[in-house]
C-alpha cells in the first residue's frame, strides 16, 4: 500500500450493483469513494466502463445518469484496456472475460479487487498469487473500512 493510499480496483459488477441498488455493500463502497477520501482511491477499468455502459444501455437505460453522476463524484482512475499480449500472459488462469478485469487491477497496481464474481474469481482468490487482495462487496466493508478509518483517525475504537 505505497504511500498510505489505498487503491480499491471494482469490478463491473460491484459499480452496477451499488448503482442498481441504494442498499448494500456495493452502494456504501461507491458513497465512500465519492467523499474523496485522501487516503482511498475508486479505480476500474476502460474495459469494465464498456461493459457497464453496455448493460446499463440494454438493460436499464434510466439508471445511466445515476451511472454518471456517481462517475463524477467518485473520479474513478481509469486502467487502460490491457493489451493483447498482457492477456495472453494470463489466458487460463480465469474466465477469458476476466482476464482484462485482472490484468487491469494489476496494471493499477491495486491493493484490493472488489467482485461480486464468485465463480471465477473465488478460485483465484484462493491462490493468493497477485499482490492485491480479492475481496467481495461485504468482506471489503466489514474487514477494511473500519481498519482504514481507525489507522486514519477517522472512527474511534470503543474502550
Amino acid at each position: 500500500m505505497a504511500e498510505n493510499i489505498i487503491k480499491v480496483f471494482l469490478d463491473s459488477n460491484v459499480i452496477l450493483s451499488g448503482i442498481i441498488s441504494d442498499k448494500g455493500s456495493p452502494r456504501i463502497i461507491l458513497d465512500i469513494l465519492s467523499l474523496k477520501m485522501p487516503f482511498i482511491v475508486g479505480m476500474t477499468g476502460e474495459y469494465n466502463l464498456i461493459e457497464i455502459e453496455r448493460n446499463l444501455a440494454n438493460k436499464i437505460p434510466d439508471a445511466i445518469l445515476l451511472y454518471n453522476e456517481y462517475l463524477l463524484k467518485i473520479n474513478f482512475k481509469i486502467i487502460k484496456i490491457p493489451s493483447p499480449a498482457e492477456i495472453k500472459n494470463y489466458s487460463g488462469c480465469t474466465s477469458d472475460k476476466d482476464i482484462p478485469v485482472l490484468v487491469s487491477a494489476i496494471n493499477g497496481k491495486a491493493d484490493y479487487l472488489i467482485t461480486g464474481d464468485k465463480k471465477d474469481f473465488d478460485k483465484l482468490k484462493a491462490k493468493d498469487d497477485y499482490k492485491f487482495k480479492i475481496m467481495n462487496p461485504s468482506e471489503f466493508i466489514k474487514e477494511i473500512i473500519p481498519e482504514l478509518l481507525i489507522s486514519k483517525g477517522e472512527l474511534k475504537t470503543k474502550t
